[in-house]
C-alpha cells in the first residue's frame, strides 16, 4: 500500500489524484509538496526520514502512504531507495526533468550524459570530457559551482532550467561568468554544453558513447611502445568521472587514450614541438584533452586535483609534487634503476602502495632479404602505485 507519485508540476493523472484522494498519509520533500499543490481533505503530511516513515506506515498497516518524488521517481530518486530497503511500491511517474530541459532548449538528447551527486568533481569532470551534460541540481551543485569549478580552462556554455513545469519557469542561456555571480532560484537541472563541438555521427546507445573498439594505439613519433602504453593504461584505470593528468605528455599519446576512455585530462608540457605534436594528435582523434604549457612542479599548482597521474617526464621533485596531491593512482615511466629507486622511496613515504615492472617489447619485421627479425625497443621501467 506504498504508491510514489511524481509530480512535475503539470498537473497529476486520473490514477495519480486517486491515489492521493484515498492515501492516509503523504511525504516527500519540501520541493515536491510545492509542485503538488493542496492536499485533499482528510489527507495527513508527515515528514522526516524517509524509510523511517515507511517501516512506521508498514508496522501499522493502515492506509495507502503516498511518497511524493519531483519528475520521474525511478531516475537518480527513491525508488532505488525503497527498492534497497526491501519494498516494491507502485510507481506513477511525472514527466522527467532532463527530458523537459531539453524540450525548452529545443536540443535532442540521446547524445548526452546525464549526472548527480554529491561530488562536484567527478560532475566537472564528465562535463569536461563530454560535449553535452545534464547535471540534475543537488545541494552545493548548481550553475555558479559548476560554472566556477569548469573555469578558465574548459570553455562551457550553460543553460539554467529552474523551477520546471512550476509558475515560476524560467530557462536561461548564460555565460559561465554570469553563472557565477547571478542569482538562481530553484534550478532543477544545468545543460553544460561544449559550443566547439563537431557532432558525431548517429549513436545506437543513449548517453556515453561505446568505448574505444581499440586502445594502445600507434602514434606518429610516439615516446612509449604500444605495448608499454597499454600496461601504464591498465594501471591508471581513465574512467568517466576522472580527471587524469599526463605530466611531461609529450605528443600525449597517453592523454589521448585515457580521453577515449572517457576521462578528464589534462596535458602538462613545456617543449613548443611536444605542445604541437600534442596538439595534432588531440584533432586527429576528436578527443578533449586541455594542454597546460610549462615546467612542472609549478605548471601543478594551479590544476585541479587529479585522480589518476601518469609522469612520462621529469625527476624526483615532479612525482613528489604529484604524490601529495593524493590521486588514486599514480604511474611513471623511467629508464634507469636508480630513478627507480628514488621514486619508490617516495610514494612510498606519501602511503602509496608501490610496485615495479620492467617492460620490453620486440616487433616483427621483414628484412631487404625477406627474412623475419624481431627488432627490441628499450627497456622501460614502470613504476605502478595506489592509495591503500
Amino acid at each position: 500500500m506504498i504508491t510514489v507519485v511524481g509530480v512535475d508540476g503539470s498537473g497529476l493523472s486520473a490514477a495519480a489524484r486517486a491515489r492521493l484522494d484515498e492515501a492516509v498519509l503523504v511525504t516527500g520533500s519540501e520541493r515536491a509538496f510545492r509542485r503538488l499543490g493542496p492536499l485533499p481533505a482528510g489527507v495527513t503530511r508527515t515528514d522526516g526520514p524517509l524509510l523511517e516513515i515507511v517501516d512506521a506506515h508498514l508496522e501499522s498497516g493502515e492506509g495507502r502512504l503516498v511518497v511524493l518524488a519531483e519528475g520521474d521517481p525511478g531516475f537518480f530518486d527513491v525508488v532505488r531507495r525503497l527498492r534497497g530497503h526491501g519494498v516494491t511500491p507502485e510507481v506513477l511517474p511525472g514527466l522527467p526533468f532532463v527530458s523537459r530541459a531539453f524540450a525548452k532548449a529545443g536540443l535532442a538528447w540521446e547524445d548526452a550524459l546525464v549526472v548527480t551527486g554529491g561530488r562536484i568533481d567527478r560532475v566537472v569532470n564528465a562535463c569536461r570530457a563530454h560535449h553535452k551534460v545534464a547535471v540534475l541540481v543537488t545541494p552545493g551543485i548548481g550553475p555558479a559551482e559548476i560554472a566556477r569549478e569548469l573555469a578558465p580552462t574548459t570553455p562551457r556554455a550553460l543553460i539554467v532550467c529552474e523551477d520546471l513545469g512550476g509558475p515560476d519557469e524560467r530557462i536561461t542561456h548564460s555565460r559561465m561568468g554570469e553563472a557565477t555571480t547571478r542569482p538562481w532560484k530553484d534550478p532543477d537541472v544545468v545543460l553544460v554544453l561544449d559550443p566547439l563541438h563537431r557532432p558525431y555521427e548517429p549513436s545506437w546507445v543513449a548517453g556515453a558513447r561505446p568505448g574505444p573498439e581499440e586502445w594502445a594505439l600507434d602514434f606518429e613519433g610516439g615516446g612509449l611502445t604500444p605495448e608499454v602504453r597499454a600496461f601504464v593504461l591498465a594501471k591508471l584505470g581513465p574512467r568517466l568521472g576522472d580527471l587524469v593528468w599526463d605530466v611531461g605528455a609529450g605528443g600525449g599519446e597517453v592523454a589521448v587514450e585515457c580521453a577515449r576512455m572517457g576521462a578528464a585530462v589534462v596535458a602538462v608540457e613545456r617543449e613548443e614541438e611536444a605542445c604541437a605534436r600534442l596538439r595534432r594528435n588531440v584533432i586527429a582523434h576528436g578527443v578533449k584533452v586541455a594542454l597546460t604549457r610549462g615546467q612542472a612542479p609549478p605548471a601543478l599548482e594551479p590544476l585541479a586535483d587529479p585522480d589518476a597521474i601518469f609522469v612520462g617526464g621529469g625527476g624526483a621533485d615532479v612525482v613528489e609534487a604529484c604524490a601529495v596531491r593524493n590521486p588514486r593512482t599514480l604511474v611513471c615511466a623511467l629508464r634507469t634503476v636508480e630513478q627507480v629507486v628514488t621514486v619508490l622511496g617516495i610514494l612510498r613515504e606519501q602511503g602509496y602502495q608501490a610496485e615495479c615492472a620492467q617492460l620490453q617489447s620486440s616487433r616483427l619485421t621483414v628484412h631487404t632479404d625477406g627474412g623475419h627479425l624481431l627488432s627490441a625497443a628499450d627497456p622501460v621501467f614502470v613504476v605502478h602505485s595506489r592509495r591503500p
